[in-house]
Order: structure tokens, then C-alpha cells, then sequence
């Protein structure tokens, strides 16, 4: 019962979200496009002509903003799942942290990126601390990821969650990164625990 009642307010909150309508009025797969539009408007991370990684990106809305607004950028994103295509845009199925995806990854670009994007979150279980624990392990390992691949004055943008892992989160942008802020953008739901953190400029 607690779950069908559950989809029923998440169907009604969908039928009015302004920015549910708004992405399906401006051909965007998600009202999470938003956020990262959001995001860059405030921080100025997104440029044109760069290289791109997109982790956990199905089903696509931040690789489509930033295929459509940033002209020569060069994206690969991936995902457990498929997506539709996208325009400069490779898509690798598979799991980000397992070494012959990095290898692929690697050779694909041929150096270092400029940009790592994440939106990943777990599959919600209702118990509101789990998921932020591992939804912030799953922040852990892109920023791990992310201080691998990106090159000096790379940029890193991730979705976490107020939680047992925050501060640790947060300790590690600071010593990889010169500049860490953490914001909500407007778009985000406001019940929601999200936030992200975005560090700039890989030390």
C-alpha cells in the first residue's frame, strides 16, 4: 500500500512541476537539465570546445544541455543503462569504476578532460539515511574518478545528499580542488536532501 501511495504523490507532484513541463516543452528527457543549467549559470563551469565525461548520465538531459548549448564539446557518457543517441555524444553501457571502462574512456579522449558531471543517485529505499550513505559513496567514487581523469583546472559537479558522508565528501573536494562550493539549485525539489558540490580547478 505505502508504495502505490507513494507513486500516486510522485505522479500528481509530476503532473504539476513546472519543470517537468518545461522539458518536455523544450525537448529535454528530464527536469534535472535545470539544475545543471542552474549550476552553470552561477559558477560558469561549462564552456564551449571541451571535453566531457557525464557519470551514470541516462536518461541524458545533462549531455543533451550541454551538446546543445556549448558548440565543439566532446562528450562520452555512461550508464548502466542505455540512452538515446545525442549529437557528439558516445555512450559506454557499463560502470564507471571498472577498470576496462576507464580504459576505453582513456583511449577514447586520449588525455586528460576538462569537465566530470554527475547526477547519480540510488534507486530510493524510504529511509532517508540510507540513501544519502550511498548516494554520498557513490559522490566518493566520482570525485575519485574525477581527480584521475581530469586535467589541472579541471572542473568536477556532483549531486549528494546531507548525511553521514558529507563532511567527508567535502574535506576530500577541498584538498583536491582550489575551489569547492556546495548549492541547491532553485529547480531542485525543495523537500528534497539534495545538493551538489562543485569544485573547480584540480590542484
Amino acid at each position: 500500500m505505502k508504495k502505490n501511495k507513494f507513486s500516486k504523490n510522485w505522479i500528481i507532484k509530476q503532473k504539476r512541476d513546472i519543470y517537468v513541463k518545461k522539458s518536455k516543452l523544450e525537448g529535454y528527457r528530464s527536469r534535472a537539465v535545470y539544475k545543471l543549467q542552474e549550476i552553470n549559470d552561477k559558477f560558469k563551469v561549462i564552456k564551449n570546445n571541451i571535453l566531457v565525461i557525464d557519470l551514470g548520465a541516462a536518461p541524458g538531459s545533462w549531455s543533451q544541455y550541454i551538446s546543445r548549448n556549448f558548440s565543439k564539446s566532446k562528450i562520452i557518457s555512461i550508464d548502466l543503462k542505455d540512452i538515446e543517441p545525442i549529437t557528439n555524444l558516445v555512450h559506454i553501457k557499463g560502470d564507471f569504476t571498472e577498470e576496462h571502462q576507464k580504459m576505453n574512456i582513456k583511449n577514447y579522449f586520449g588525455k586528460k578532460v576538462d569537465l566530470i558531471v554527475s547526477d547519480m543517485a540510488v534507486n530510493t529505499t524510504g529511509n532517508k539515511s540510507v540513501d544519502s550513505l550511498v548516494t554520498g559513496e557513490l559522490c566518493l567514487e566520482a570525485m575519485n574518478f574525477a581527480i584521475e581523469f581530469l586535467n589541472k583546472k579541471g572542473n568536477f559537479i556532483s549531486k549528494l545528499f546531507m548525511g553521514s558522508s558529507f563532511n567527508e565528501i567535502v574535506a576530500l573536494g577541498k584538498k583536491s580542488f582550489k575551489d569547492v562550493d556546495i548549492f541547491k539549485p532553485p529547480s531542485s525539489r525543495k523537500d528534497s536532501k539534495e545538493n551538489f558540490i562543485i569544485c573547480r580547478n584540480l590542484r
